[in-house]
């Protein structure tokens, strides 16, 4: 689905959704269960392909032994007119690996991230965390019959692939199709695991942060091994676990807000505070897009090492609800506390997330008691005390992204009851 707004740029054609994935040939269930094991080998996978709108070719001779495999299965294919400006919508919407988009021998425009227009920047090369949303427009330079690549690149220093490159076809409109383009690549620095600097990512339309914040955490990510010796994301030392049988959002609207016996459930509740500034310091050699819900927060700082305190664009920082902390680095954000709920704030990679790299946000509980929850929920949980009170599945990761839709397979997103 796209929404179209106010343009703060001027484009003629809107060429839609390009998706960037990284591609797994073993299904996720199945690297999960390595994820979370003892065997610190097997909790970083390693991608078996990129795509752009679900296409690339693969090198069949790779594939493991018995495996169904088409070479050559094609690419996507996209038109540019000559003289136009063209407009496109870049998603990362894959697993684990950050992305470098280019277009050989065409510059593109930034203008908005994550669906927040900002003031217009160019750049050869536009870097997407797993989560992360960058528009950009594009002038067709060349002539009529010119055909381009599309290109992006998972970071081999960033992420972990086996297969970094993914292609797509730009034919002009006399090109000819039935040949691949034979263009040259931008020079692309693989060289640190960060978005492009705050300074150059300005909202158009400015917004000041309150420079004194009602409240202020830290949050502390690291990685390490449980009791058991199993290998797990950590958030102030606690990984994330849910519990399908109380609803966080349910219990706050119940008025609990307590849960001593559930520390797991990572619930920081800031209470009435109507702003709350978070340090997120990353202690691990790893970058983490991490990505809130129900918020746009102000990106107030991020680098490497430890925060100096320093404000990037004070009185318009960049707005955003996924951002990149990059390895050994840390991230400043603020919000306004302006939608009471219970909000994730988690680790975009889905191996992370699966591994307990998630927090949950309380805002405003008071406000939330007197919401009214939809009568259709009060009726999902009746249907889960159902069928939980006689099916019970070990569920071996967080609970938040271990979903099994096979219909011969359980439901091994489901908790254990207590």
């Amino acid at each position: 689905m796209i929404i179209h707004g106010p343009k703060n740029v001027r484009y003629d054609m809107d060429l839609g959704p390009v998706v960037l994935s990284d591609w797994y040939h073993t299904e996720y269930l199945s690297l999960v269960e390595e994820i979370v094991s003892t065997n610190i080998d097997l909790t970083r996978p390693s991608s078996d392909n990129n795509l752009i709108n679900g296409k690339m070719d693969f090198n069949c001779s790779t594939a493991p032994a018995g495996t169904q495999c088409t070479p050559h299965a094609g690419i996507s294919k996209f038109q540019f007119t000559t003289g136009k400006m063209h407009r496109l919508r870049l998603i990362n919407a894959g697993t684990e690996g950050m992305q470098r988009f280019s277009i050989d021998n065409h510059t593109m425009t930034v203008i908005a991230n994550d669906y927040v227009p900002i003031e217009p920047y160019e750049t050869d090369v536009v870097t997407l965390g797993v989560g992360q949303r960058t528009d950009v427009v594009v002038k067709a330079t060349g002539s009529a019959t010119d055909a381009v690549w599309m290109r992006s690149d998972i970071s081999v220093l960033c992420s972990s692939p086996t297969q970094p490159y993914a292609l797509a076809a730009i034919y002009y409109p006399q090109a000819n199709t039935s040949m691949r383009p034979n263009s040259t690549a931008w020079p692309v620095a693989d060289t640190s695991c960060g978005n492009d600097p705050l300074s150059s990512t300005v909202p158009y339309y400015p917004i000041t942060p309150d420079p004194n914040p009602a409240t202020t955490e830290t949050i502390v990510m690291n990685y390490g091994q449980n009791a058991t010796g199993h290998w797990l994301w950590t958030m102030n030392n606690s990984s994330f676990r849910a519990n399908y049988d109380d609803p966080l959002l349910l219990l706050v609207n119940e008025g609990n807000t307590s849960y001593p016996d559930d520390p797991e459930w990572n619930v920081h509740n800031f209470g009435s505070n109507k702003t709350i500034r978070i340090i997120v310091n990353n202690l691990i050699p790893t970058a983490h897009p991490m990505h809130i819900h129900g918020h746009n927060m102000f990106v107030l700082a991020e680098g490497q090492g430890t925060w100096d305190g320093t404000i990037v664009n004070p009185s318009n920082p960049q707005r955003r609800d996924t951002q990149i902390v990059q390895d050994s680095g840390y991230m400043v954000f603020q919000i306004n506390a302006d939608n009471p709920g219970v909000w994730p704030f988690h680790c975009h990679i889905a191996w992370h997330v699966s591994a307990g790299l998630y927090v949950n946000i309380l805002e405003n509980p008071a406000e939330v008691t007197e919401q009214q929850i939809p009568s259709i929920m009060a009726q999902t949980c009746v249907d889960w005390a159902t069928f939980a009170a006689n099916d019970v599945v070990d569920e071996y990761d967080s609970g938040l992204k271990s979903r099994d839709r096979s219909p011969s397979s359980p439901d091994r997103s489901i908790l254990p009851k207590p």
